[in-house]
């Protein structure tokens, strides 16, 4: 494997790994929100 692709590689994973916690952080909060509105409790 030459090292570009090595470097690509190792940069890669903390790209995914923010875009998951930003899907799930926009999830929660939409959740909250719906929670909120129809007075139900998140737990």
């Amino acid at each position: 494997m030459s090292s570009f692709w090595l470097t690509v590689y190792v940069l890669i994973w903390p790209v995914i790994a923010t875009g998951v916690f930003l899907t799930l952080c926009v999830s929660l909060v939409i959740d909250i929100k719906a929670a909120k509105k129809s007075g139900k409790s998140l737990v």
